[in-house]
């Protein structure tokens, strides 16, 4: 199966692409189960329920990836880290850095902006038990490689868990990307230099901590670590 199907010639044939994605069984009748059926507090929403584009800006240098959109998140508003605690957590940061022009992110329609960057995942269908498949992350790889080729602008990439890190990285090889051996291990603040194909210009891969609620109530992620990652990507950016 090709990464890059020549039939995902822009990035807005890639959201269309996506949003109209049904090659995933499984994830197709979760998403669509959990829009049906909804949370309580949300009773009176009406879900998404579809799988979920990138966001930001397509000039974008930083290029954000994450693992699969929140069922009662972005799976609910449609919008990638829109309407949860992971949420809460990336755009606070992301404001304070400098690349989102507010630190709330509700819902599609709430303002917000990004400033340099782009948010993307690499499955976008909210899974159950937030745990793709193999064979789920490989139907979607092709969506995320195009991405890449189309944000030619990127100098910074950064893996929100050791999943995103490691699929990310599965997709940069298949795509001609230069990557280091051995490659470092996943951890919070380990980088990863790559070189783009064909330009052969550099791109740095910082890995980061997920902002899951898992990670922040127990400490494992603090605000401060958070905010070190933008630091450095604002400082490579600049240089």
């Amino acid at each position: 199966m090709s990464h890059a199907p020549p039939t995902l010639d822009s990035l807005i044939a890639v959201e269309a692409a996506v949003v109209h994605c049904r090659r995933c069984p499984r994830l197709v009748a979760w998403r669509e189960e959990i829009a049906r059926t909804r949370r309580a507090q949300f009773r009176d929403q009406a879900y998404w329920g579809r799988p979920v584009p990138g966001f930001g800006d397509p000039d974008a240098r930083l290029l954000v990836v994450g693992l699969a959109p929140a069922a009662h998140g972005a799976n609910r508003t449609g919008r990638m880290f829109t309407g949860d605690r992971s949420g809460d957590w990336l755009y606070r940061a992301l404001h304070r850095a400098g690349f989102a022009n507010r630190a709330e992110a509700v819902a599609r329609n709430d303002g917000l902006t990004l400033l340099d960057c782009m948010v993307t995942a690499t499955v976008r269908c909210a899974p159950p038990a937030n745990r793709p498949l193999p064979l789920e992350h490989a139907n979607c790889r092709c969506y995320l490689a195009a991405e890449l080729a189309h944000i030619r602008r990127v100098r910074v990439m950064v893996a929100l868990g050791g999943v995103a890190w490691a699929q990310l990285l599965r997709v940069l090889d298949a795509t001609g990307w230069r990557l280091p051996k051995p490659r470092p291990r996943f951890g919070h603040g380990a980088e990863l230099e790559l070189l783009r194909p064909v330009a052969q210009t550099p791109v740095l891969l910082i890995g980061s901590y997920h902002p899951s609620q898992q990670n922040t109530f127990t400490g494992t992620l603090t605000e401060e670590m958070f905010d070190r990652i933008w630091e450095r990507a604002r400082a490579v950016i600049a240089a």
